[in-house]
Parts: structure tokens; sequence; C-alpha cells
């Protein structure tokens, strides 16, 4: 009798043993924890200030001199996530033209008035029958911006380069810089002397303020 107790004893504390096993196993696993960090998104929606936004044109005649300028906007939105612009829709007053530069000659009949008015002309941006042009943003990568420009009627993919976002008091602003082939859009006019070559870029440097 002595003998089958210390049997039963035996077994029993082998079982107890393996049970004791599995459930330290089962609850092992069960308390693994899987760390998952989600990053915050932060998406920023607003209207550009017309009034402190604007268009910075220049053209280059080759070897010669250049034009400057400016063009204002008429409306525009921003998106910017995780401070890289996602989204926007850019409208310009092409009626807005003005020359900034200084290489004229008002006594030779060159003047910043005389050249915007040949730049108006359907020579160029046939500004009476096409007012506005405007650029849509289709996506946005690092410091570069990609969208559609719509010039003279006609629309093109084109890039903003070197795109800076930065924020102040309670101010966003965005500076980007756009090249663009003008014969692309039929701003085809070529200067009729041969050691005048009107350069084919057009260099625009954008500046969108939005906020207070």
């Amino acid at each position: 009798m002595k003998k089958r107790n210390l049997f039963f004893a035996g077994i029993m504390g082998i079982a107890v043993s393996l049970t004791s096993c599995g459930n330290h196993e089962h609850k092992s696993e069960e308390t693994k924890e899987v760390e998952v960090v989600k990053e915050e998104v932060k998406v920023i929606e607003m209207n550009i200030n017309t009034t402190e936004s604007a268009v910075m044109w220049k053209g280059e005649m080759l070897g010669m001199y250049s034009h400057e300028g400016t063009l204002n906007f008429t409306s525009g939105n921003l998106e910017i996530t995780n401070g890289i612009v996602t989204g926007g829709n850019f409208t310009v007053d092409m009626t807005t033209m003005k020359a900034t530069d200084e290489n004229y000659k008002p006594e030779d009949g060159k003047t910043p008035e005389k050249l915007v008015g040949h730049l108006s002309s359907p020579d160029f941006f046939d500004v009476a029958q096409f007012p506005t042009a405007s650029f849509t943003v289709t996506g946005g990568e690092g410091n570069t911006v990609t969208g559609t420009l719509t010039l003279k009627g006609k629309a093109g993919e084109e890039t903003v380069n070197d795109v800076t976002v930065s924020e102040e008091g309670g101010k966003t602003t965005l500076t980007g810089t756009l090249t663009v082939n003008r014969k692309n859009y039929d701003v085809s006019f070529d200067h009729p002397a041969k050691e005048m070559v009107l350069s084919d870029d057009i260099v625009l440097n954008v500046k969108l303020v939005a906020g207070m």
C-alpha cells in the first residue's frame, strides 16, 4: 500500500510540474506586446494672401541683357502635409504684368511700358485673349513640387524646384523656382536681329504667403 501511494504521489508531482510549465509558457506568449509607432500626419490647408504673394519673372536676351518683373495672383489655395506641398491651385492675373528692371533706353523709345505692351501682345502672351494663367499641384516630394501649368490656353506638366516652406508670426511662406520653355505654350516670338537671341526659358520665382 505504501509503495502504491508513493507511485501515485510521483505521478501527481510530474503532472503538476508539467501543468505549471505549460501555464508559464502560455502566459509568456499572451503577454508579448508589439509596439507600433504611427507617424503623426499633419495636414495644413489654407488660402494664400494675394496681396503678399507674387510671381517674379525673368526673360533673357542671350549675351545681351535680361528683363524682370512681377505678376499678381487672383486666388490660390495650398495644402501642406508634414512640411511637404501635396496640393494646391493657383491663378495668376496676366493683366498685372509689371517690369521692374532698369535695362531700358527711354531716349530710344525703349521703356518698361513698351516692353509690357509687347509681352502682352499676340507675339507673346496674348493677354487680351488669355488674361489668366494657372498652376495645379499634382504631387510633392522633398523640395520639389510637380503640377500642371496652363498658359496661353495650353497645359503642360512642370516641376517647381528648390521649394522651401517656413512659418513665422502666424504666416506660412512658400518659395520655389519654375523654369518654363515658352515655346511649349506658343509663346514663340523670335527677335528679328540674329545677334539678339531671346532665350526659350522663362524663369519664374514664386512666393506664396498664407495666414494672418
